[in-house]
């Protein structure tokens, strides 16, 4: 839902959504647009999602064929990722494929932006949580801070869902458990000491992992019990608007479930083929897996 209500404004700036469009709580409350579409963002994660149900955890290359199966260029694919998914071999080695197109490994948010079912599915095992989503962020976010930005995320997703009171000192003493890469860390130690009105700048707003997972994490946390302010503050932010929401509303949607967004941007949802009703019956099947993995 936030990757919808971000999508129009990605890549404007802070000052030009808000001159244009007015104030982000505004934009949340009746969008500018007749229809709210998703991008890459959601694709990659109903990919992740559907990989998730039928093996039980992350394979790497079912993950891969499954991004490349689902692939919808007009969905706003970074460059990487289409080139990778457009010439992905039928059969052979899809690892070489990869380093082929991502030699050092794509340290941008991908993996962060689609690992919420991850964290989900898991969440009563962070140590699993944490390594499965090292390996849903592989196949294309190699880098170190490409692969430590989806643990993060899928970590916070975890915490967020398990903890019916959310204790802000708590949930960041765990999340530090879980950072190794310095970048992280620092970001780590100022988002905790963030409230709702103090800016997140300095936590960046662009595309790559370390520059954009800890802001959305910083959205939420500052607002955990309001979804509409955790996205608005989120797109508010302006460039990467669209990721930055999805990943706040993702940990606010965990704590608060499907009931805190409002019920008009649900019916904006675009609901075609893997729209909003097939999202829907994906979170029910996770919901059956995890209650079998955790309660049998």
């Amino acid at each position: 839902m936030g990757d919808g209500v971000g999508a129009p404004f990605e890549g404007l700036s802070s000052d030009l959504i808000y001159n244009s469009f007015g104030r982000a709580g505004e934009i949340v409350a009746k969008p500018p647009v007749e229809r709210l579409f998703y991008t890459d963002d959601t694709q990659m994660m109903i990919g992740l999602a559907e990989v998730l149900l039928a093996h039980g955890e992350v394979d790497e290359e079912m993950l891969l064929r499954t991004f490349a199966t689902n692939y919808d260029p007009k969905r706003g694919y970074g460059p990487g990722t289409r080139q990778l998914l457009e010439s992905l071999p039928a059969h052979g080695d899809w690892r070489a494929a990869c380093k082929a197109i991502f030699p050092e490994g794509s340290f941008g948010n991908g993996g962060a932006m689609r690992v919420s079912p991850v964290g989900l599915l898991f969440c009563e095992d962070l140590d699993r949580v944490a390594a499965e989503a090292d390996r849903s962020a592989a196949p294309t976010h190699a880098h170190p801070l490409g692969v430590e930005g989806a643990r993060l995320m899928a970590v916070a997703v975890a915490l967020a869902v398990r903890e019916p009171v959310f204790d802000k000192a708590a949930f960041y003493s765990q999340l530090w458990r879980y950072a190794r890469e310095e970048e992280f860390r620092w970001q780590i130690r100022l988002a905790a000491q963030l409230g709702e009105h103090d800016g997140l700048s300095t936590l960046g707003n662009s595309l790559e992992s370390h520059r954009s997972v800890m802001t959305a994490i910083a959205c939420f946390t500052s607002t955990p019990e309001s979804y509409s302010r955790t996205i608005a503050r989120a797109i508010a932010q302006g460039n990467d608007t669209d990721t930055l929401a999805a990943m706040a509303g993702a940990l606010s949607g965990a704590h608060l479930g499907v009931g805190a967004i409002p019920v008009n941007l649900l019916e904006l949802l675009e609901d075609e083929v893997k729209g909003r009703t097939y999202i829907r019956s994906l979170a029910e099947q996770l919901h059956g897996s995890y209650v079998r993995t955790f309660n049998a």
